[in-house]
């Protein structure tokens, strides 16, 4: 079998590993911020400022995390395109 197919299938098995992984930590997060978010609603004696905190913190894991898989997902789309490449060139020279 071919190298370049055997990378490529590798690569492909780590993206789907990745997105799997990923997605069961964003549910595990997303749970986390709705228990949180009703602990909150039922907390009268919290003030308004650690509500604001809490808040802040939730949409800055929001954020850090789509701007994690932005970036592994561009890394991911070049070492694809990477392969493509390659096998152009491979098939361009035979």
């Amino acid at each position: 079998m071919d190298q370049a197919i055997i990378a490529k299938q590798m690569i492909d098995f780590q993206k789907t590993m990745f997105d799997n992984t990923f997605n069961a930590m964003v549910m595990v997060q997303e749970q986390t911020e709705r228990m949180a978010t009703t602990l909150l609603d039922q907390a009268a004696w919290m003030p308004a400022e650690g509500r604001n905190a809490i808040s802040g913190w939730v949409d800055g894991f929001k954020k850090g995390r789509e701007d994690f898989k932005k970036g592994v997902d561009e890394n991911f789309k070049k070492v694809e395109d990477f392969f493509i490449s390659f096998d152009k060139e491979k098939k361009a020279k035979k």
